[in-house]
């Protein structure tokens, strides 16, 4: 996902999206745990995705882009 389609959404659909993700991290992390993860770059993009939406919330809250 990236920033603007991020930035396009509310601050409610920001924050579901970033537990969605988290959720999603938790699971790939026990799959590579297991040995079943077949996407290991899976977990970089979920990674990179949820640090741009804490930025993009982190923005918000201080003012910078609206």
């Amino acid at each position: 996902m990236r920033a603007d389609e991020i930035r396009n959404l509310s601050a409610d659909e920001q924050e579901e999206k970033l537990s969605e993700l988290k959720e999603e991290l938790f699971n790939l992390r026990f799959q590579q745990a297991t040995g079943q993860l077949e996407n290991p770059m899976r977990i970089r993009e979920v990674k990179k995705t949820i640090a741009r939406i804490k930025t993009i919330l982190h923005e918000g809250k201080l003012g910078i882009r609206q």
